[in-house]
């Protein structure tokens, strides 16, 4: 093969190696951002049973309540 079809070539497949690197990265950038928000916990779990065994909020859901019946 002749020195000027070699580099060509070799022109041709860095161009293709590049575009297919900045694919991948690209690729990766998106799949990055659908496993954090896969993994990304509910606020709801964060705060769920926070208030067990607590008198302070037992007391505040038993006036809701009272409240509330008062109110029909």
């Amino acid at each position: 093969m002749l020195s000027p079809q070699l580099e060509d070539k070799s022109q041709h497949l860095e161009t293709r190696v590049a575009a297919l690197e900045t694919e991948l990265a690209q690729m990766r950038q998106m799949l990055s951002v659908f496993v954090f928000v896969q993994k990304k916990t509910p606020w709801w779990l964060k705060v769920a049973g926070s208030f067990e065994n607590d008198p302070t909020f037992d007391e505040a859901n038993r006036l809701g309540q009272e409240w509330r019946k008062s109110a029909e």
